[in-house]
C-alpha cells in the first residue's frame, strides 16, 4: 500500500527541523507544482541543497524524492479525479472510446512527469552493460513481459523472458552479477514475482522493478525502481490502464538503448528485419 505523502508530513511535522518544514510548507501549499518539478528545482526554488531535501524524503518515511513524488501524484490525481473521464451507462459508443483513449493519455502524461534523470540513466546503463536480460511478469504483466522481450530482441543483447512460474524461478537460479533482471508488477506484490525476485538477489544479478506504488514489496527490494502512475474508474481497473503506461516506459528504454548501441544496434535490427523478411510472399 502506498505510504500517504501529505499525511506522513503532517505526523512527521513537530519532529521536521526548520529547514525541513521549509520544506514540508511548501510541498503542503503546492502539491500539483512538485508532481512537476525535479529534486534539483525544488531545491533551487528553496535555496536548500539537493541533500536536504533527499534527507527531509527519508526522515518522512520514503526512499527518496521519486518515492514522495509517486505517493504525492496519487493523492493529487485522486482528489482532482477528472469528470470527463468518468464513463456513463447513457454514453454512446464513441463517447465510451474518446474517453478510454483520453484516460490512456492522461496515464502516459502523468507516468512521464514521473520520470527521473538519474534513475533513468542507470537502468539504461545497467541493462547495456548487461551479459543477459531476463524479463519477468505474471498475468497481465506477463503479457508486458513478453512484449518487453519482442522489442529487447532488436537490441542484439541476449534476452530472456518466460510468463511460467516455474520456468521463472529455474531461470533465475542461472543468473550471474553480470545479468540483469527487470521485474514487472503492476501492485509490486505478487507473491510469484517475489519469489523469483529473492533468487535472483541471491545470485548477485542486478535488478529493475517497474511497478504502480512507491512502498510496495519489489520496489523497495529491486536496485531500481521505475514507476507507473493510473487511475481507476468504474469501469477499467489501475491494472488495466497501467498496461499503456508499463509498455511506454519499456519503449522508452528500448529508444534509449538503441540510441546507446549506436552501430551495434544498428546492425542487430537489420538482421532482425532481414530473418522476418523471409516470412513475407
Amino acid at each position: 500500500m502506498n505510504l500517504s505523502c501529505i499525511g506522513s508530513i503532517r505526523t512527521n511535522y513537530s519532529i521536521l527541523s526548520d529547514t525541513e518544514k521549509r520544506i514540508a510548507d511548501y510541498i503542503l501549499k503546492n502539491p500539483e507544482q512538485i508532481i512537476h518539478r525535479s529534486i534539483n528545482q525544488l531545491a533551487d526554488e528553496l535555496n536548500v541543497a539537493d541533500s536536504t531535501v533527499f534527507r527531509f524524503c527519508k526522515r518522512i518515511g520514503f526512499k527518496g524524492y521519486q518515492a514522495l513524488k509517486i505517493s504525492l501524484a496519487s493523492e493529487v490525481m485522486g482528489a482532482l479525479k477528472d469528470i470527463h473521464e468518468e464513463i456513463r451507462q447513457g454514453d454512446n459508443v464513441l463517447t465510451v472510446s474518446e474517453k478510454v483513449f483520453q484516460s490512456n493519455i492522461k496515464t502516459i502524461e502523468d507516468t512521464m512527469h514521473l520520470l527521473d534523470q538519474m534513475t533513468m540513466d542507470n537502468a539504461v546503463e545497467v541493462l547495456c552493460q548487461a551479459k543477459k536480460i531476463f524479463f519477468f511478469g505474471n498475468g497481465g504483466s506477463g503479457i508486458i513481459a513478453m512484449d518487453a522481450y519482442h522489442k529487447f530482441i532488436r537490441t542484439g543483447l541476449p534476452v530472456y523472458a518466460s510468463t511460467d512460474s516455474h520456468i521463472q524461478l529455474m531461470t533465475a537460479s542461472q543468473m550471474t552479477p553480470d545479468d540483469c533482471a527487470v521485474f514487472i508488477s503492476h501492485s509490486g506484490s505478487t507473491k510469484d514475482i517475489l519469489l523469483v525476485l529473492d533468487i535472483v538477489k541471491d545470485t548477485g544479478a542486478s535488478s529493475i522493478g517497474i511497478t504502480n506504488f512507491s512502498k510496495s514489496p519489489l520496489s523497495k527490494k529491486v536496485d531500481i525502481s521505475l514507476f507507473t502512475l493510473s487511475d481507476e474508474t468504474d469501469y477499467r481497473s489501475e491494472a488495466l490502464s497501467s498496461r499503456i503506461a508499463q509498455l511506454t516506459l519499456i519503449d522508452a528504454l528500448y529508444v534509449n538503448i538503441m540510441m546507446k548501441q549506436a552501430d551495434k544496434g544498428q546492425a542487430a535490427l537489420q538482421k532482425m528485419r532481414q530473418a522476418i523478411s523471409l516470412k513475407r510472399i
